[in-house]
């Protein structure tokens, strides 16, 4: 089956970057992959366009080396399954609470005797009965990573032994809900913040596995890399085309262009 290059580079100990699409365009997906990034952050915990667009993003990633990274919402067990089939090579766990339900999603994840997924085999990850049921069965193991979020303070409690669960391969803090849940919306540099990054990265190092996490820039990503990290996501499409827009009506704006002002 198609090999993981993130699971390649971070046995290599090479950090590995992803960004996060939100459009549905299948062209910005290929677009990223052919790139060269390692990895694309599509998520179907927040989005709600359909598992067949979901396969057709998959497929459209496939043209170039990008791995798919695909966040399911907390206890998709069905869903987990079928984007694996479509060919996601990651899967992404969000509230993940403790040890017991990381060994879950592993279970969801991986073939016995590591887990209890089902067999298909007609999928795109297999080639579309392309590949012997005991080699698919094999690389499909091997080949899959998982990186489970953390994102209730009490489940920051419970990171090592997350990490400590035999088929997770990195664990993650979800900076946004964890401030929400803390009733810090939106401090991204108060000091829990920073505390549960210590203890995750810890975990991470205690358990040897990795650790993954958000970066605003460059000069973040830099900090968090000589911190252990080995997964880093940065920025998303949405933003970026944002951000463009915003640009563009402020340099015209003082060549006596009007914009609406259409705030809610």
């Amino acid at each position: 089956m198609r090999p993981s290059i993130i699971k390649k580079k971070l046995k290599e100990g090479k950090p590995t970057l992803l960004t996060q699409l939100h459009l549905t365009d299948a062209s910005i997906f290929e677009m990223v992959s052919v790139m060269g990034f390692d990895g694309i952050w599509m998520d179907l915990e927040h989005h709600g366009y359909s598992l067949e667009t979901a396969g057709n993003l998959i497929r459209a990633t496939r043209v170039g080396s990008a791995d798919i990274l695909a966040r399911a919402a907390k206890g998709e067990f069905m869903r987990i399954g079928r984007l694996l089939e479509m060919g996601a090579q990651g899967i992404m766990y969000p509230r993940c609470s403790d040890a017991s339900e990381a060994e879950e999603v592993v279970r969801w994840t991986k073939f016995a005797p590591l887990g209890e997924r089902g067999f298909d085999g007609a999928g795109a990850d297999a080639f579309y009965t392309g590949i012997p049921m005991d080699e698919y069965v094999r690389d499909a193991n091997e080949e899959t990573f998982v990186v489970i979020q953390l994102e209730e303070p009490k489940a920051v409690e419970h990171a090592e032994a997350i990490a400590a669960v035999e088929g997770v391969d990195a664990i993650m803090l979800g900076p946004a809900d964890f401030s929400v849940l803390s009733g810090i919306p939106g401090q991204f540099d108060h000091p829990s913040i920073e505390k549960s990054l210590n203890k995750i990265a810890q975990a991470a190092a205690n358990t040897g596995k990795h650790w993954a996490c958000t970066a605003a820039d460059a000069n973040r990503a830099k900090e968090l890399l000589q911190r252990g990290a080995g997964m880093v996501f940065h920025n998303a499409d949405i933003c970026i085309v944002k951000k463009g827009l915003e640009t563009m009506r402020d340099d015209f704006s003082k060549l006596g262009f009007q914009f609406q002002d259409n705030s809610i």
